[in-house]
């Protein structure tokens, strides 16, 4: 078989396009950090960093979640924070207004007093982020949702929920007639049998009615004034131990938010390491490989080189 220059010459172009487009590779491997550059370097580990990739985003998407889960919950703890010292001084002044020694100016004080508490609660109630939205209205963010004069609750019905992990969603915006329209199952129940005060403004708005009315010299309407402190008085303790349970669930909320969070960040690690097992260069792999590429795509110029200088002359000498 007879091997033509021009054959010989093909080869050797070839051996040398080759081993430099081989060199380049390793060359850009080392230059992005990356084994896998395009899906044909590896199409199985290329279609699983796919599938991770769309892991880690998800794990992303409910480490934000929780960021916005966490700013709630701790917004509606630190209103209910105040709700419950507003109630606890409102309850101060009902123990007071019982005392029957007390003068019409007095109870008038104390109604005055009320109201102001009655005031700093509504105001709470209806409470907004930093974005205008109204804390206590579920859905019904855009506007408030309890009305200042009866106290009356306009908001939505369903509670906000939130997404933050596969498998976990959680209340994170309790609707106003769940804290301020409501008492629990262990209440204390009204002495004749009666049905329970459980709207808190209703509460206060009876007590501060009872107050402004005069009562000296008559023993019915004191009586009256009296009963009505009475019932303001188990409704307040009614009101607050159902804030206070919002507020212990509220508690294992944040709890539990942080124990996600530290899940989430060993997940994103755990994926961050299978990833750059999956794609990533492995350096000292690499650079021997770039290096010795290197000394081939030198040998192979210099075969080339040496091929041209060639001559059936030189061997006739």
């Amino acid at each position: 078989m007879r091997i033509s220059t021009q054959m010989m010459y093909q080869q050797n172009m070839r051996g040398i396009t080759n081993n430099q487009a081989q060199w380049m590779k390793y060359g850009e491997q080392m230059y992005s950090g990356r084994r896998v550059i395009n899906p044909s370097d590896d199409p199985v580990a290329a279609s699983q960093a796919v599938v991770l990739s769309q892991s880690q985003a998800q794990n992303s998407q409910y480490a934000l979640a929780r960021t916005f889960a966490t700013q709630r919950v701790s917004l509606e703890e630190s209103i209910l924070d105040r709700v419950t010292s507003a109630i606890q001084s409102a309850q101060g002044k009902i123990v007071n207004a019982g005392n029957g020694a007390l003068s019409d100016d007095d109870r008038a004080a104390l109604a005055t007093d009320l109201q102001g508490i009655r005031d700093q609660l509504m105001n709470l109630a209806n409470s907004t982020d930093g974005n205008g939205r109204y804390v206590f209205a579920g859905y019904k963010t855009g506007s408030a949702p309890f009305d200042q004069a009866d106290g009356t609750y306009n908001g939505g019905s369903e509670n906000i929920t939130q997404q933050v992990d596969a498998s976990r969603s959680m209340v994170v915006g309790h609707t106003g007639d769940a804290i301020f329209n409501a008492i629990t199952s262990n209440a204390v129940p009204e002495p004749n049998g009666g049905s329970s005060e459980t709207n808190l403004f209703a509460m206060l708005d009876s007590a501060i009615e009872a107050l402004k009315k005069p009562v000296a010299g008559d023993e019915a309407a004191k009586a009256d004034a009296a009963a009505a402190i009475d019932k303001t008085n188990r409704g307040l303790r009614n009101s607050l131990n159902n804030v206070l349970t919002v507020r212990a669930e509220l508690g294992s909320q944040l709890s539990e938010l942080d124990e996600l969070d530290s899940l989430g960040e060993d997940r994103a690690l755990g994926q961050e390491l299978q990833m750059s097992d999956l794609v990533n260069v492995d350096w000292n792999e690499t650079i021997s490989a770039y290096v010795m590429q290197q000394a081939a795509l030198q040998a192979s110029y210099k075969a080339f080189t040496d091929m041209q200088g060639m001559s059936l002359f030189l061997f006739n000498r």
